[in-house]
């Protein structure tokens, strides 16, 4: 008997250093899926159509690095915003694929295009609200309410929060906007400007000769203490159930997630204790955490 197959859905998805195009109806069903580096606008768009043009799709979903121009009123609706990737502000997406291609579109942030597929097939199944973060070129924050992104005139963006620094942590930051933000201090271009080599290559070695700090021993305190600010403001003011976390970094800097996890947990029993011992009764209730 031959195989029937359900709609197919295209999802691309633009990160800072990558985009990857993939084909199918959702994580059991994947027939198809590329990966190509991010370049230039009119290089990166033109692969990505090329790959589109040799599938057949019902509808077109887009998550993008931003910030994106989410107005649905707006005449930019769909674009890129200012940002820090050279030659991406003002770039059209929407209006590019939706030229060229006749079916449905639909584009989010890349954050919180991860953070509805957490909810649709993912751990907060089931969840009316949740957060994601990812960190890697930037510092991106995806939060769920009642079941859908949460937007004000424009998408948040909870990355270039500022917070509390590590004590003796007097590091200028990196981010063009914002100097320390939260971007600014743990995204991946942050590490290796702060520690004069890749953030991957940081494992408490030498640092290179003349560049960036010296004593990596204390990397792992700071991006703590950094990742620790922002959960901090994030469940203050939003209160998720449940906190996701999607981040190389502790792939860079081994020994973050341990120091993190006891930095949240001290800060859960101190700042959220009536909180979660009203809530805790609740079916499948549970405090915010760090997950994999």
């Amino acid at each position: 008997m031959q195989k029937t197959h359900s709609r197919s859905v295209a999802g691309l998805e633009l990160g800072g250093t990558k985009c990857v195009a993939i084909l199918g109806s959702g994580p059991g069903d994947v027939r198809a899926q590329e990966t190509l580096p991010t370049s230039d606008p009119e290089a990166t768009l033109g692969a990505l159509e090329e790959i589109l043009r040799g599938w057949h799709f019902d509808a077109l979903g887009i998550a993008s690095f931003g910030p994106l121009d989410l107005d649905p009123l707006s005449a930019d609706f769909g674009s890129i915003r200012a940002t820090t990737k050279p030659g991406w502000s003002g770039v059209g997406l929407a209006r590019h694929f939706a030229a060229r291609f006749g079916a449905p579109l639909a584009i989010e942030t890349d954050v919180v295009g991860a953070a509805l597929a957490e909810q649709r097939w993912g751990r907060a199944q089931g969840l009316s609200s949740h957060c994601y973060i990812t960190i890697g070129t930037g510092v991106g924050v995806g939060l769920i309410s009642g079941g859908m992104p949460v937007q004000g005139a424009a998408h948040g963006e909870a990355g270039h929060m500022r917070v509390p620094r590590a004590s003796g942590d007097n590091f200028a930051g990196s981010c063009p906007f914002h100097g320390d933000c939260v971007e600014g201090l743990i995204s991946g271009p942050a590490l290796a400007r702060r520690f004069g080599r890749p953030g991957q290559e940081i494992q408490r070695r030498p640092a290179v000769e003349g560049a960036g700090e010296s004593d990596h021993s204390g990397a792992p305190r700071r991006s703590a203490c950094d990742l620790d600010g922002i959960f901090h403001r994030l469940c203050a003011r939003r209160r998720p159930t449940v906190t996701f976390d999607q981040m190389p970094l502790p792939q860079r800097v081994q020994d973050v997630r341990p120091s993190v996890r006891a930095l949240w947990c001290d800060r859960v029993e101190r700042v959220f204790e009536r909180m979660f011992r009203r809530n805790s009764s609740r079916e499948g209730f549970s405090p915010p955490h760090l997950s994999r």
